[in-house]
């Protein structure tokens, strides 16, 4: 079976494009840039010291993920996430996901599975590190290699964007009621199922990860938003119970 996983392990360095996106993405949680406030492509590409190429190919590609909306010969602002927005992407997400990791689980043969045992050995060393920012690409590669597998090569394109929409919200929900070895705890039944050959078990415990996520993260949308929206009454109404 072929999985599509990156030609290796430890996967690339990341390119000025990826680290523009970064430097959005902190800069809004930290709120050094703030939603609907206009900024400048050539003003960010003088502060982070490189050409306005690649900080404009950022700004395209979060454009693509509803983030960020330009402005004529203005420039760009920040687009505000709603608590509705997150929901609705791990509506999406579990339409994949669920899927995917039972298809996985049908087709497994040794070859992925010895992909998947590096993947997982590299997550489980990542969290005893505490290193959260390298924990987080093992896991987005992770995702993708079992959507990979599954033949949802369409689906693994609409993952990762939708993981950018998410990542403004905050690189994660660790430290937020669960820790990286939580996770870790929360993939470990979707690898063990699909090494068994359980397509069932497989998507129920994919399920039960994508909610878990979801509704940390709607849950933190809504403190930020410092609002008295209802995290559960949203994601109940936008996943349908999912």
């Amino acid at each position: 079976m072929s999985t599509d996983a990156p030609a290796s392990l430890p996967g690339p360095a990341p390119t000025l494009t990826t680290q523009v996106m970064d430097f959005v993405r902190t800069s809004v949680i930290e709120r050094s840039m703030v939603p609907e406030e206009l900024y400048s492509v050539y003003q960010l590409s003088e502060q982070l010291g490189i050409s306005r190429s690649p900080v404009r190919d950022a700004l395209l590609r979060l454009e693509e993920a509803g983030l960020v909306r330009f402005e004529r010969n203005r420039g760009f602002r920040i687009i505000p996430t709603r608590p509705e927005d997150v929901a609705e992407i791990f509506a999406l997400r579990l339409a994949l996901e669920v899927p995917a990791a039972r298809r996985a689980g049908m087709h497994a043969d040794e070859e992925f599975i010895v992909t998947l045992d590096e993947y997982e050995r590299l997550t489980t060393e990542s969290a005893a590190a505490d290193a959260e920012k390298e924990f987080f690409q093992r896991d987005q590669q992770l995702h993708d290699l079992i959507l990979g597998a599954a033949g949802s090569h369409r689906g693994r394109d609409i993952v990762n964007r939708l993981r950018v929409s998410t990542r403004l919200l905050g690189a994660s929900t660790a430290g937020d009621t669960r820790t990286l070895h939580d996770i870790v705890g929360e993939h470990a039944p979707i690898l063990a199922a699909i090494r068994a050959g359980d397509a069932e078990a497989a998507g129920e415990a994919m399920k039960n990860h994508l909610r878990s996520t979801g509704q940390l993260l709607v849950a933190q949308a809504c403190r930020r938003q410092e609002s008295d929206l209802d995290p559960a009454a949203i994601w109940e109404s936008l996943t349908l119970g999912y």
